[in-house]
């Protein structure tokens, strides 16, 4: 692990020592999880936006396909 320097402001750092996990786990532990949440939420963002982009939102299918939506039959459960 690395060591990094931040800066809180004293009320935000005070709300934060005061929470149970951070009594229990220290600091350090528990703002390494909330880096790891921060990146996979932004994450999951990025690949929402990417599937957007690719497929679209709401556009159905594209004009070659028209009419053949209800064509597909699926098995019974």
């Amino acid at each position: 692990m690395r060591a990094v320097q931040i800066v809180f402001d004293e009320e935000l750092l005070a709300r934060l020592d005061a929470t149970e996990e951070v009594k229990k786990y220290g600091r350090s532990e528990v703002l390494r999880r909330a880096a790891a949440e921060y990146l996979g939420r932004l994450r999951r963002k990025q690949i929402a936006a990417q599937y957007e982009r690719a497929y679209g939102r709401g556009k159905g299918l594209s004009v070659e396909f028209e009419g053949w939506e209800e064509e597909g039959t699926w098995p019974d459960e």
